[in-house]
């Protein structure tokens, strides 16, 4: 859950705080859950992207959700790898905030595109095509 606030706010230490928060949510609220609405894992994750986006609006922040949180500087031996990790990171930047949001639930959360779905209040067959196209537009900037 950290590594998705993470990307998601752009933000290490303020990805901490929203992840404690959401936990939190989490317990306080941990008899709403429902298993026929869905898994932990997306009722979870619902509630920490909700806490990001509330931290976000209690910030007003206006500038557009990073793609991901910033590296520690690697070691020459590293050099290709590093070079591939600048080039996913420009073209994450590239994506809209819903589509950088999209890739961070499916790869840092690792939600299923059925869980995703329930994330983000669509569905299925929805998530799993917005999902493609993002990929899609994803690699098309890698390659370039």
């Amino acid at each position: 859950m950290y590594a998705y606030l993470a990307s998601l706010l752009g933000d290490r230490i303020l990805a901490e705080d929203v992840t404690a928060s959401a936990f939190e949510r989490a317990f306080a609220r941990r008899r709403s859950f429902d298993a026929r609405r869905g898994s932990e894992r997306a009722w979870l994750f619902g509630i920490a992207r909700n806490a990001a986006l509330d931290e976000l609006r209690r910030r007003q922040r206006t500038a557009a959700l990073a793609a991901e949180p910033t590296e520690e500087p690697v070691h020459e031996q590293e050099g290709e790898n590093a070079l591939r990790r600048a080039a996913v990171r420009r073209a994450l930047a590239s994506l809209g905030a819903r589509e950088r949001e999209l890739v961070a639930l499916k790869f840092h959360a690792g939600l299923s595109n059925a869980e995703l779905a329930k994330a983000l209040g669509t569905s299925e067959s929805n998530a799993g095509t917005m999902l493609h196209r993002t990929i899609t537009k994803l690699r098309k900037a890698c390659d370039e």
